[in-house]
């Protein structure tokens, strides 16, 4: 592996993001091309002291003898180093796994005792402000949203599954089809922005399990078949592709199973599954001081687990998953700490991947650390700050598998995204995916102000690291803006495809001198000859990046 040193200040490609669906500036950019996940994440087995050449970075970079000891000769141009290995730096990675979260470490519950079949909130309304409730073994039916008082625990010890869905149990024969009528509500509005923007059929919230296995919905009764539904609201009726006798079928209807604006409540150890909230509304919605811990929060129809005016939270050690839309959602709560939770596979109902509230987790108008996450494999942003979030910290999370962003800072200021490892997201296809910067990477900094990126490990990702100047209008602070953006101290390993960072921006949005950053970076590269990098548009090889006054402290490392 041959290492070549420099240093420069940077600036970054960028996108127009004037309404919901991406513009590409084909001009700056050219066409996106497919996707191509490197065969291998590349990985470094030495690293090496720089070699020091003024002005240039030398495209047949230095070898290596790996029988002798480096050594500096002098000659008549100017002197150069051989490269010395060493072991590359590690960095730290969450202790967190999917064995140290959910009601498995939740730990014991002493309290009035619910019992499956008892009415959950007359209980709560029973007792006073600060008891403890303790939901014993068993499936619990929640038909009404549980209300705790202020610094209650609501919890178990047991494994208790509260579910919002109702058994379906009168079925017909209708031609290949089953059909049970009187179940569904009346038609209602939608909302939410669906991957599938023809059939648009994702906000519809009440989904139909089969022996608790998760059908697809589908938008015709002639598209039934094995394994789907469809729910027609005019007539009132469901329709069944599986032969449901002997099965138990049942049909998310409760919108939310615990919600309350009292202060200081605990949720733990509970099992949260088959709630039908609306897009954007969550299954388990946290209020302001709660310790929401060691829960299991799983195929919900839209969020698994809400934050709304939930400042100083504590979201800890739970197991977030096959929620319809988001895993984890943060709205207009301050100071509140995400840490050690697992959040994968969400968005299984089909909201728009690229550029709508779907993935893992999403806040807005927040502030707070999320650290020591797994967040892996979500359909869509990993984790997306995004509107007015102001002093977000992220770090020492594990992010990877996800299908757009592994992180995306969007117009917010304040950040600081550090220690993470970034691996293989962005590779999503569909409405608004690509491979462009527009598109984003591993890590995505859109229209933001004041961010630091810092000491990450980011590879085998659609793009390494993506900043983006658009023309996004006012926020809480004034016009957003493309400022102060520090990208320092990274891993950044691009080798295949269409890999690149740097900057992209619209007209209307330049960036003026000295406003982005990167310094003292490691790329990992194929070869010093790709163009893996690019500054508003000029694709640019590790000596153009150089040559253009990005990162004149970095090093680039080919295998």
């Amino acid at each position: 592996m041959a290492v070549v040193t420099v240093t420069y200040p940077v600036i970054s490609h960028q996108k127009n993001a004037a309404s919901a669906e991406k513009s590409r500036d084909t001009a700056q950019n050219g066409p996106s091309g497919p996707a191509v996940l490197p065969s291998k994440h590349p990985t470094a087995k030495t690293t090496a002291k720089p070699t020091k050449v003024p002005g240039t970075v030398s495209s047949k970079p230095p070898t290596v003898a790996p029988s002798k000891t480096p050594s500096s000769k002098p000659t008549s141009a100017p002197t150069t180093t051989e490269p010395t290995a060493t072991t590359p730096p590690t960095k730290p990675e969450p202790s967190i796994d999917e064995t140290a979260a959910g009601p498995a470490v939740a730990g014991s519950c002493s309290g009035v005792v619910i019992k499956p079949g008892q009415n959950a909130q007359a209980v709560v309304n029973s007792q006073p402000v600060g008891s403890t409730l303790c939901f014993a073994a068993g499936l619990h039916r929640i038909s009404q949203t549980i209300r705790p008082k202020a610094n209650m625990t609501i919890a178990s010890s047991a494994r208790a599954v509260l579910t919002g869905s109702v058994p379906l149990t009168s079925w017909a024969k209708s031609g290949a089809l089953w059909v049970s009528r009187g179940a569904l509500p009346a038609a209602y509005g939608k909302s939410g922005q669906c991957e599938d923007n023809k059939a648009n059929i994702c906000h519809l919230r009440e989904q139909v399990y089969l022996d608790g296995t998760h059908l697809t919905r589908v938008a015709s009764a002639a598209a039934v078949k094995a394994g789907t539904f469809y729910a027609d609201y005019a007539a009132n009726a469901i329709y069944l592709g599986s032969n449901p006798a002997g099965h138990a079928v049942e049909m998310a209807k409760t919108a939310t199973a615990i919600e309350s604006n009292q202060p200081g409540v605990t949720v733990r150890g509970l099992t949260i599954e088959h709630f039908a909230s609306p897009a954007q509304a969550g299954a388990l919605v946290s209020g302001p001081g709660w310790t929401v811990k060691a829960n299991e929060v799983r195929w919900n129809k839209s969020v698994g687990l809400m934050l709304v005016k939930a400042n100083n939270a504590r979201i800890d050690r739970n197991l977030v998953h096959h929620n319809g839309q988001l895993g984890l959602g943060q709205y207009n709560s301050l100071k509140a700490n995400v840490t050690r939770n697992v959040i994968t596979s969400n968005n299984t109902d089909g909201f728009w991947i690229a550029d709508w509230e779907s993935g893992g987790m999403k806040s807005t108008r927040s502030s707070g650390t999320v650290s020591g996450n797994l967040i892996r494999a979500n359909k869509g942003v990993g984790l997306w700050a995004d509107v007015a979030d102001d002093g977000r910290v992220i770090s020492s999370n594990k992010i990877t598998g996800n299908a757009a962003d592994g992180i995306r800072f969007e117009i917010s200021r304040n950040g600081v995204i550090e220690n993470n490892t970034i691996t293989g997201n962005g590779f999503g296809t569909g409405r608004g995916s690509g491979t462009s910067l527009w598109d984003g990477g591993g890590i995505n900094v859109n229209t933001s102000t004041n961010v630091t990126i810092r000491n990450n490990t980011v590879s085998g990702n659609v793009n390494g690291i993506s900043i983006q100047s658009r023309t996004r209008g006012d926020g809480p602070w004034g016009r957003y803006l493309l400022r102060n953006v520090h990208v320092t101290g990274n891993t950044i390993g691009m080798t295949g495809g269409t890999q690149s960072t740097g900057m992209v921006q619209n007209s209307g949005a330049e960036v003026p001198a000295g406003q982005l950053t990167f310094s003292g970076n490691r790329y990992l590269l194929d070869k010093l000859a790709a163009q893996r990098f690019a500054k508003f548009g000029t694709k640019l090889n590790a000596v153009g990046w150089r040559s253009a006054g990005l990162d004149t402290t970095g090093s680039f490392l080919t295998s």
